[in-house]
């Protein structure tokens, strides 16, 4: 097993949470704990910059990984994964007061940046026993 439909499955979770919470931090960003220097319009336009980035950065890991599982695959996969996990700083900025929903979406980023995390950790396992068994 190659792991793609797994793979998937976790991309396809990651996408529409992140979507999700990118997007209302974007729009309802005086709701969020501010970060000096990332407020009003600029803040948003880094925010959304950052989605796009991370984004890029899963979508090529997954073509990648789907045509070829390499070094390059997995850590294309592993910058996307910091999409989800680094939804948990904003709880070391201050207080999270946010819609029960909203507030789901960090944990939710969380969970799903774990799982993309996890799952390169297995591929990378699984490619270095591979390769380790076509070099003996």
């Amino acid at each position: 097993m190659d792991g793609l439909p797994v793979l998937r499955v976790i991309l396809g979770f990651s996408l529409l949470s992140t979507t999700l919470h990118y997007g209302h931090n974007a729009i309802a960003l005086d709701q969020y704990p501010a970060v000096e220097g990332l407020g009003g319009v600029l803040g948003q336009l880094f925010i959304v910059f950052a989605w796009l980035l991370f984004t890029t950065f899963g979508v090529l890991g997954y073509r990648r990984y789907a045509r070829k599982m390499d070094w390059t695959a997995l850590a294309f996969l592993a910058v996307y994964a910091l999409a989800g996990l680094s939804t948990m700083g904003h709880f070391l900025v201050g207080p999270v007061n946010l819609p029960a929903f909203w507030f789901a979406t960090i944990f939710t980023d969380s969970v799903a940046g774990l799982a993309i995390w996890a799952f390169v950790v297995w591929a990378a396992t699984r490619l270095s026993a591979v390769r380790s068994h076509v070099s003996t």
